[in-house]
Formats: structure tokens, C-alpha cells, sequence
């Protein structure tokens, strides 16, 4: 078969030919890959900057996609800690960390909208008990995790969604998505009394809103719940030790370890359901797995690169 190999963290993928996977445990099998997101998090622990990253080679890409079991039917498949990734013609999957599929969905939608929209949601389902009609600010909401995370947050019964991050023409177009309010970062002082911060940014940008956020909330006493989930700006965030101090703050991140394999599949189905029904746009393009080599290195597109074999 072919598949995308990667042979050291510094080496783009290479579309070949790659031994057939072989299923070994009780509740493995083999599938037809459909679809498979190029998703952030399949970068990074390919390069080794992710935490989950294995350092093993070499290895096939891709941590999820939808795929074709051996009766016909369609799946959702999240991979983990294996070398057999999703940007191949066929992969193996544990078949408990799967969900079926309606017959008619379109894999590259659903490729493109699991692992960025998974994100926001299993933080406000699982990490935090977020009640309906609290506020919640999206830093890094441009992106497509963060545009999704507009409509989940809305989804979730918000009572404000407030947009921010540095591509104004792109901040134009989140209030048909559900944003209440878009801001730059330097404007950040005006959504001060949020009660939830998602974060997908981090790095020094994140840890700059900080304390314009804190320092204006009406009451500093007010409980703020900031939850790390991605960091495009940096792995690290100079945290202004006053910003821990000068009012009620909690700092949680939302991902792989701090949320369960077991948690993140219980929420599949109902993220699934929701991106088959059309209640979140997704902006997805396909494009073949043997250019793989082009689209490794795209970045800076709205939408989200779909590997089809």
C-alpha cells in the first residue's frame, strides 16, 4: 500500500510504499482510510514538539480519520501512541476508540471537524463545570479550532461569546458564527468580565492579555476559569506572578492526559452528530495523499487540509 513516512523529526513525510498494517490485539482491525485531517497536533508530535510525541520511527501521521471497517461501514477513529497513522491507504485502529458513522455522511467534513472541534468542546464538557448563560473569551479564535469553538461555546448555552486574535478581516466573520463581540488583542480589556478563557494560543501573547483582562474585571473576586488547550505562540507563557494574586483566578489545560481516552470517546458521538446535522460550518479542503509533501508545509489557510488516499 502507500502511505506518508516520516523518518526523523526534521524530515517532511514522503509518499510511498509502506508495509500493509497487520491487526494484533482482540480489538483491533484493519481499515480503509477515507479521510484524514491535517490537524496541529499531528505536526507537532511528528516533529516532536508535542508532549504525547513518541519519538519512534518511522512513523505514518495521522491521529485520526474516518475510515472503512471490513463489514462496510464507516467509522470515526482516534489513534494513539502508534506508528500506524491515518495518512495511509489503510491503517489499524482499536475498534473501542471508534464511533460508527451514518452511511451518508462526507468523511472529509467530518475529517476536517473532530479533532479541532473536540478541542473546546471536551474542555467545557470535561475539564470545568460550565453552566448555561456564562460569558467565555476565545483567544485564537480566527483559527479553525477557535472558529468552532464560537458555535460550541453558543452550542453550550453561553450568553457571551467574545472573539479575539490578530486577523481582523477574519474577526469580521465570526459574528455570523455566533460571536457576540470580536476584538484584537490589544483591545482585550473589554471582554474583562468573562467567567471562561479558551485558549488556544498561549506563549507570550496569552500571558500579555493576562493581566488587561484582570486588572479591568468589575470584581476581582469573581471566579475566572482559563483553559489552555493549544499553544501556536509558544509552549511556554511568562504568567505575571500578580495575575495569580490580584484576583480569582484557576489555570486548567484541556488534552491528552488531563482528560481520559475514555472521556474523549464518550463525547464522539454527540460532536459527530452535530457536525453531520450542520449545526457547525466547517471549512475543509481535500487534497491527495501523495502531495503530501506540498501540504505538510501549508499554512495560514482558514481551512482545514483533508488527506484523501
Amino acid at each position: 500500500m502507500h502511505a506518508a513516512v516520516i523518518t526523523a523529526h526534521d524530515a517532511p513525510p514522503a509518499y510511498g510504499e509502506y508495509p500493509e498494517p497487520v491487526a494484533r490485539g482482540e480489538h483491533e482491525m484493519v481499515v480503509d482510510v477515507l479521510a484524514a485531517g491535517l490537524h496541529h497536533l499531528t505536526r507537532a508530535k511528528a516533529n516532536g514538539t508535542h508532549y504525547s510525541a513518541t519519538g519512534v520511527f518511522p512513523l505514518v501521521p495521522g491521529v485520526d480519520g474516518v475510515v472503512r471497517d471490513s463489514s462496510g461501514r464507516l467509522r470515526y477513529a482516534v489513534l494513539d501512541d502508534t506508528p500506524h497513522g491515518t495518512f495511509a491507504q489503510r491503517t489499524v485502529i482499536d475498534a473501542r476508540r471508534s464511533v460508527v458513522l451514518p452511511d451518508d455522511v462526507d468523511p472529509v467534513r467530518i475529517a476536517a471537524a473532530m479533532n479541532p472541534g473536540m478541542s473546546s468542546w471536551v474542555a467545557l464538557r470535561r475539564r470545568i463545570t460550565f453552566r448555561e448563560g456564562q460569558r467565555v473569551l476565545i483567544l485564537g479564535a480566527t483559527g479553525s479550532a477557535g472558529r468552532m469553538a464560537v458555535q460550541i461555546a453558543k452550542r453550550f448555552g453561553a450568553a457571551h461569546v467574545v472573539a479575539a486574535g490578530r486577523d481582523a478581516a477574519r474577526l469580521k466573520a465570526l459574528p455570523a458564527l455566533g460571536a457576540d463581540q470580536v476584538l484584537t488583542y490589544d483591545e482585550i480589556a473589554a471582554a474583562a468580565d468573562v467567567d471562561v478563557v479558551l485558549d488556544f494560543i498561549w506563549g507570550a501573547p496569552a500571558a500579555g492579555t493576562m493581566l488587561p483582562i484582570l486588572t479591568a474585571r468589575a470584581d476581582r473576586s469573581a471566579p475566572l476559569t482559563w483553559i489552555q488547550i493549544g499553544s501556536i505562540a509558544g509552549a511556554s507563557a511568562p504568567i505575571p506572578s500578580a495575575g495569580l494574586r490580584a484576583a480569582r483566578l484557576q489555570i486548567v489545560g484541556s488534552g491528552i492526559g488531563s482528560v481520559s481516552p475514555r472521556e474523549f470517546i464518550a463525547e464522539l458521538p454527540e460532536l459527530a452528530a452535530a457536525v453531520t446535522e450542520g449545526a457547525i460550518d466547517v471549512q475543509a479542503r481535500a487534497v491527495p495523499l501523495a502531495r503530501i509533501g506540498q501540504a505538510w508545509n501549508e499554512h495560514g489557510s482558514s481551512e482545514r487540509l483533508v488527506l484523501v488516499p
